[in-house]
């Protein structure tokens, strides 16, 4: 069972890789020191297939594509936000880490499940429906990314 790592709002970008690690785009080097500074147990405890629960602004400041990397490369399943900073959700489809938006009671450490597919979320019995991915952005976060994605499709599938 994945579990909630909880986050607050306007969670920036420096705060998930601080711009010192950024000389890779490795990710799990960059896995290493995600959230060293605000949640220093975090690298050392989260576990593949846990879930980030977030509250508004999710991934403000620099627009680089390190910060999801970084999530993506921890082994973080998805990240639940009530909303993201619009740079920070391209880069994130672009590097396939699944982003919903749903404004959730959570706790951290709470059981969760998450189906990318319909939306469905289910914390401690209670259910949430996020709104799901549009078929043409779940294809790019199946295949690990939009550059994984055009290597084995042609571009006018996602339309």
């Amino acid at each position: 069972m994945s579990r909630v790592w909880k986050f607050s709002d306007d969670v920036n970008t420096d705060e998930i890789i601080p711009g010192r690690f950024n000389l890779t785009i490795n990710p799990k080097e960059l896995a290493k020191n995600v959230f060293c500074e605000v949640r220093p147990e975090f690298s050392k405890n989260v576990k593949t297939g846990d879930v980030i629960i977030a509250g508004s602004n999710f991934g403000c400041g620099s627009s680089r594509e390190h910060a999801p990397v970084a999530i993506k490369g921890s082994g973080v399943k998805c990240v639940i936000a009530k909303s993201y900073a619009r740079i920070f959700f391209r880069n994130a489809i672009n590097i396939g880490l699944p982003v919903l938006e749903c404004d959730i009671d959570a706790k951290q450490g709470d059981e969760i499940e998450v189906d990318l597919k319909t939306g469905k979320i289910i914390i401690n019995n209670d259910e949430y429906k996020a709104e799901p991915l549009p078929e043409f952005i779940l294809k790019i976060v199946e295949a690990g990314g939009i550059v994984n994605y055009l290597k084995n499709h042609d571009i006018e599938e996602l339309q």
